[in-house]
């Protein structure tokens, strides 16, 4: 009875040191939450407390999201291609889109400028919410140093994840994440009119992606002496 018992119990240390090791999915850590935080969300949106909606979206990242694992699961490149997430091996900066988002001016000509210059030590990839034809429509301005995938939610009706990703954190929205596929960090895209003339637009878009990527890799001179010029003006 005791070398039974004994034996549950390194049994049971094993199984939660395992779950420990291998962390948490995202879609699990993010399940678990979403419905509290849409409903609040959408409450304090509603009642114009912008500031309140934002501070809880920051809660949710800061406390839920980071530090959880990117699921694996198909994309399909512009081929038609289906490929797994996990493909990309480097360091990845992942932002979620759709075709009907409409970028400011300077929005993909600063990241164009950022992925032309660090795509040797991070993946850079647009994930697209979207059928190919649109998709395809909505890329062409983009380097060829940014991968451009696609979901179209219509063939995976049934996939979990694919909703979850989705529908939880809206989009356009931007997923830090390192090597091992951990997210370090989750950003919504830099705030500011649309109309903002296209000087003013690049710089804002490319110190917020500069920023984002400083998270995964070490920045060189250059660009340390650009961030700091941004914020101390």
């Amino acid at each position: 009875m005791g070398k039974t018992l004994l034996y549950l119990f390194l049994l049971l240390s094993f199984a939660a040191q395992s779950q420990i090791e291998q962390g948490t999915y995202f879609s699990e850590a993010i399940g678990k939450n979403i419905k509290k935080y849409t409903k609040n969300s959408q409450k304090a949106y509603a009642e114009h407390n912008f500031e309140y909606a934002e501070f809880l979206f920051d809660s949710l990242i800061n406390n839920v999201v980071n530090g959880s694992y990117l699921d694996n699961f198909k994309v399909r490149k512009l081929s038609g291609r289906k490929i797994n997430l996990y493909k990309f091996k480097k360091p990845l900066y992942l932002m979620t889109y759709a075709s009907w988002c409409t970028p400011g001016a300077g929005e993909i000509p600063a990241l164009n400028a950022i992925a032309e210059k660090h795509y040797n030590d991070i993946d850079f990839v647009i994930l697209f919410w979207d059928s190919k034809e649109n998709v395809r429509k909505s890329t062409r301005a983009y380097s060829s140093k940014i991968h451009i995938i696609y979901v179209d939610e219509k063939e995976n009706t049934h996939d979990h994840m694919v909703e979850v990703m989705k529908h939880s954190l809206g989009f356009p929205t931007s997923f830090f994440i390192d090597e091992n596929k951990q997210i370090v960090d989750v950003r919504r895209g830099a705030l500011h009119p649309y109309n903002e003339k296209y000087e003013i637009s690049f710089e804002l878009n490319y110190n917020s992606f500069l920023n984002g990527i400083s998270l995964l890799k070490k920045l060189n001179d250059d660009d340390n002496t650009r961030l700091a010029s941004k914020k101390n003006p």
